[in-house]
């Protein structure tokens, strides 16, 4: 397979400074790996550079893969567990049924990793390294991780559906989902920018296109030639529920800061993106972002870090698991 090159980025002193200098984050270490699998991020960005390579679109899967499964038990890849005898799955939850995607990328680098490590790196590292890996080879930052988080032994349908944000809520939900899990309203900010690459199904936003609130008339502040493309993607009928839209109809398949910008334009294809500039606690960032690239990233970068240290299990936690798929025998009481 033809390599993907990975471009130079620069990045203010500061900021490096700040990560290099703290190698241990909480119970997670920046060189976690170095000495029991050296080649995992190698191994790693291959594994998601083919499969970018293969489906542009499946950058934003993964990412959508890594955000619903901190949000549920913390950053414990339980989300990619099959459903059994023990506990209902987290795949058939609301949130993820038929939509959650990025499995077989993540089975088949995991797969990579037990040849060269067996045992050594949990599908929770390798989730978050993955989604690390694939906003970058979109056009994203790049940002540092600490590793040595475990596997957890469960799953939880009922979270899922009650703690994973959804698109029909209104903000102030969504703020108090975030910040429930130690996040922030910048947070809130930054992390919807990552819907500046994927799609969304019709049925997510549909209403707005035909009976928004009710009125049997569109959304009045959608804007008008939006409008019509998502009328064209969307008829007004049941069977184009799961067809898919554009989150981004400008950059689509790059990750940048135009979300922003199509916010401020009334092109925000979800009722809850388009949400933070009808709020003067969120507007301002809006704003700003839109007018600072460079900040976006390394706010983005920033915002990710912290989400992937929600509810980790590390030490005697857990477990490593050898399929990401399923609880290791032994964990099995």
């Amino acid at each position: 397979m033809e390599m993907i090159s990975y471009r130079l980025y620069s990045v203010p002193l500061f900021f490096c400074i700040l990560f290099f200098s703290h190698f241990v984050s909480g119970q997670l270490y920046y060189n976690f790996y170095d000495y029991s699998c050296p080649n995992l991020n190698t191994i790693v960005r291959n594994g998601v550079a083919s499969a970018i390579a293969n489906e542009t679109r499946m950058a934003a899967s993964l990412l959508r893969l890594h955000f619903h499964d901190c949000f549920v038990n913390g950053c414990d890849a339980s989300i990619l567990l099959d459903e059994s005898s023990e506990f209902k799955g987290e795949k058939n939850a609301l949130p993820n049924r038929n939509s959650a995607r990025g499995f077989e990328v993540i089975d088949a680098i995991k797969a990579d990793v037990e040849k060269a490590c067996p045992s050594t790196v949990s599908c929770a590292d390798i989730l978050t390294l993955a989604v690390r890996e694939a906003i970058y080879l979109v056009g994203g930052p790049y940002w540092l991780l600490s590793m040595g988080r475990r596997d957890g032994l469960t799953a939880n349908e009922t979270a899922a559906n009650e703690q994973i944000p959804s698109p029909f809520e209104p903000l102030e939900n969504i703020i108090a989902k975030f910040t429930s899990k130690g996040l922030t309203l910048r947070d809130v900010v930054v992390l919807s920018g990552g819907h500046t690459i994927g799609f969304a199904r019709c049925g997510t936003f549909k209403s707005r296109l035909f009976d928004f609130n009710n009125t049997g008339n569109p959304d009045p502040t959608l804007d008008e030639s939006l409008l019509e493309s998502l009328q064209k993607i969307c008829p007004n009928q049941a069977d184009s529920n799961t067809n898919l839209a554009p989150l981004d109809s400008v950059t689509t398949n790059r990750f940048d800061n135009v979300y922003y910008r199509n916010l401020l334009n009334n092109l925000g294809v979800l009722q809850s993106d388009q949400a933070l500039i009808r709020d003067n606690r969120t507007v301002s960032m809006v704003r700003l972002f839109n007018r600072a690239p460079d900040l976006f990233a390394l706010a983005f970068g920033a915002s990710m870090v912290k989400l992937s240290k929600i509810g980790v299990l590390t030490v005697n936690d857990g477990e490593i698991r050898k399929n990401c798929r399923v609880v290791n025998q032994a964990s099995i009481y």
